[in-house]
């Protein structure tokens, strides 16, 4: 069981680690506001799932301290705010009319 949750656990974390950084260069390299407000969104997302699963990490494939459980129950917490915040700004940019113009 440890076996299959590490083979699907750790490229879920280098996935969405590598989606969290084109993210959030993305959005750092956009010119107009709804642009950059998606990027960033979707940088939430990513980075919510990412914790999420290195929460995982700590609660199903280590010893079981009071340490690691603090750490992973911290990790969900955040972890779940950056997904509720991504995309709740996800929706509202979405949402928002394009521009015509890119903001120079």
């Amino acid at each position: 069981m440890d076996q299959l949750l590490q083979w699907l656990l750790f490229p879920s974390i280098l996935i969405t680690l590598a989606l969290s950084t084109v993210f959030s260069y993305k959005s750092r390299r956009a010119r107009d506001t709804r642009t950059k407000g998606i990027q960033g969104a979707r940088m939430n997302i990513s980075m919510g799932a990412m914790l999420l699963f290195i929460a995982a990490v700590q609660l199903f494939l280590s010893s079981e301290s009071t340490l690691r459980i603090i750490i992973g129950a911290v990790f969900i917490v955040i972890g779940l705010f950056n997904l509720f915040a991504g995309l709740r700004n996800l929706s509202a940019y979405r949402s928002m009319p394009a521009s015509e113009q890119p903001h120079r």
